[in-house]
């Protein structure tokens, strides 16, 4: 079975149709979103609408901390996030932000975990961002494999039988074994906020028969996502990090 995995859409309209439509092309069996279809970008009604048709056709959807924060609290965010989910809540009906807080925070299916933020204090929303912190994941979590999202960045973090934890970044289009000898945290990276320097949309494949995975780059019309942040009256700088990839 293929799995495609996406996360971190952040009201990107143009990011996750084009990530759907290559998802599809590839003729995947399954969608698992990890979170985060609100925030910062232009679009979160449509977005939140096309997720509930996905979860209404057999996807899974997870909550993260961006729909969290829809109808809870914004303080601990930086004030671009806060900002902008103080205009989403504006653009969202209640049948919508009823959707966004039913999620649940993590799914489970055999020994793969998926959540937005990570496995051992899911609503914490504590960011992995290097060895350290996997460290900390594979010391709490039971998991074989965990995919997560949150940190915008792909990045795929592993640990052996005497517990040394290793990490490397991703080459998209690459297939990687997730060897059994192994425990793995596959941070996916965002769809609709790629933050690597790379405009280019991020998801991945997860083939379960063959245990491995895929990540993509997906180009997309990201000068049209930028023009409807600026028009929509966002502030400037989550226009110019669709342009950039920052």
């Amino acid at each position: 079975m293929l799995i495609a995995l996406l996360t971190d859409i952040h009201g990107n309209r143009e990011a996750f149709s084009a990530c759907l439509a290559h998802a599809r092309s590839l003729s995947v069996d399954r969608f698992i979103l990890l979170g985060d279809y609100v925030g910062y970008g232009a679009d979160p009604a449509w977005v939140v609408d096309t997720v509930r048709t996905l979860v209404d056709q057999g996807a899974v959807a997870l909550l993260g901390n961006h729909d969290a924060a829809i109808d809870g609290a914004d303080e601990d965010m930086n004030i671009l996030a806060r900002e902008s989910i103080r205009w989403t809540r504006g653009q969202l009906g209640m049948e919508q932000r009823a959707f966004l807080a039913d999620l649940p925070l993590i799914h489970e299916e055999g020994n793969v975990l998926y959540v937005h933020a990570n496995g051992y204090a899911p609503r914490s929303w504590h960011y992995i961002t290097d060895t350290l912190e996997a460290a900390r994941h594979f010391s709490r979590v039971e998991a074989h494999i965990t995919f997560c999202g949150h940190v915008h960045v792909p990045m795929l973090y592993h640990m052996s039988t005497t517990a040394k934890v290793g990490s490397f970044s991703p080459v998209a289009d690459n297939e990687i074994p997730l060897l059994a000898t192994r425990s793995w945290l596959a941070v996916v990276g965002a769809v609709g906020q790629p933050r690597d320097g790379i405009p280019a949309a991020n998801y991945a494949v997860f083939d379960t028969a063959r245990q491995s995975l895929r990540y993509f780059r997906v180009p997309y019309d990201n000068a049209t996502a930028a023009r409807k942040v600026r028009e929509a009256g966002l502030p400037e700088k989550l226009a110019q990090r669709l342009e950039e990839g920052r």
